[in-house]
């Protein structure tokens, strides 16, 4: 009786057979079996349509191709295509998708209407794919690494002092830490993180994953900094957030000509000597603020004149505010429509 072969290629030799042949014949078994364990094989797919890996009975080499155990696939595809295998392979395949270009790969038995495994046209991952030879004619292609359930067991391990006092505890998952707990058992004061070793000037970086913020007991700080000059208030329910510094005025440099126009939140000192002014105020929102101030004493005799720009108002009426009066200094607010802008020191 002939030898016969297994679906990935290894020779069964009858009772008899093969005389004086048998040591090497076994020998390439062996080879097979360990390609089968954990062979690699390149594999350079059709561009387009089908790709068969063939068994090569009794030979161990690239050219049983079904009989390794990770597979590269690669191509640059002009099409989706399918990569085929005998109807009686059974084994485990770890194969990673290297193909270029936007188009989906198939792995299947070679007919039959069973389970197959497919990436998708951007999908360029490693996959573990078992192949179960689970019905003659039909079998199926199983995702081993999608189907395999686990389920992360929970570590907790805690640091002890000789005493056996907790000084820290750490609660995690096979993935994450999800606790880590700073024990003070001594009374006086709290436990301290402190950054050691070579080097001076060694921050303590402490990062939230995305949009993540830092908490710190209840309280929750922006994840990134503010603009300059902002500051930070909170929203009364712990929640920190960078807005811009609306308190105080922003003095600006003298203003010697004869016009400008003033922004909110500026301060101006205005220098009348050599000509009168006009200053045009801002659009206004409900609580902006301009200030002025005579900078030479001079306005009684090169007036300050403020406008209020057309389509706002000074005390509710859009006429110009005409400041006489040596040595003045002044700051408008803007309230509302209405009356538009009016003297917050009188």
């Amino acid at each position: 009786m002939a030898s016969t072969y297994t679906g990935l290629g290894v020779q069964l030799m009858t009772t008899g057979e093969k005389a004086g042949t048998w040591g090497t014949l076994t020998n390439t078994n062996w080879n097979i079996i360990e390609q089968i364990q954990g062979g690699y094989l390149s594999q350079a797919l059709s561009t387009t349509g089908a790709t068969t890996l063939a068994v090569s009975d009794g030979a161990a080499s690239d050219a049983n191709q079904v009989a390794h155990r990770i597979i590269n696939l690669t191509a640059a595809l002009a099409g989706n295509v399918t990569v085929t295998i005998p109807l009686d392979v059974q084994t485990f395949y770890i194969i990673k998708n290297s193909t270029t270009n936007s188009y989906t790969v198939e792995f299947k038995y070679v007919s039959g209407s069973g389970g197959s495994v497919t990436w998708g046209a951007d999908d360029k991952s490693t996959k573990l794919i078992y192949a179960t030879a689970n019905d003659g004619t039909n079998p199926d292609i199983i995702d081993a690494g999608s189907a395999l359930s686990l389920t992360s067991p929970a570590l907790v391990t805690g640091i002890n002092d000789v005493k056996g006092n907790e000084l820290m505890k750490v609660t995690a998952t096979a993935s994450a830490i999800n606790e880590l707990t700073i024990a003070n058992a001594a009374s006086g004061a709290g436990p301290t993180i402190s950054a050691t070793g070579g080097g001076t000037d060694v921050d303590i970086n402490i990062t939230p994953k995305a949009a993540g913020k830092i908490a710190l007991d209840g309280i929750k700080w922006p994840n990134a900094d503010g603009s300059a000059d902002q500051v930070m208030t909170t929203d009364g329910s712990g929640v920190l957030s960078f807005v811009d510094n609306t308190g105080g005025t922003d003095w600006q440099a003298v203003e010697t000509g004869a016009t400008f126009t003033a922004v909110a939140g500026n301060g101006y000192p205005v220098n009348t000597t050599a000509q009168a002014c006009t200053v045009t105020l801002p659009a206004g929102s409900a609580g902006d603020e301009v200030s002025f101030i005579d900078y030479a004493r001079t306005f009684d005799t090169n007036n300050l004149t403020v406008d209020s720009n057309s389509t706002e108002k000074i005390y509710g009426s859009t006429d110009d505010l005409t400041v006489a009066v040596e040595g003045a200094g002044f700051t408008l607010v803007y309230v509302d429509a209405t009356q538009g802008w009016l003297l917050k020191d009188k």
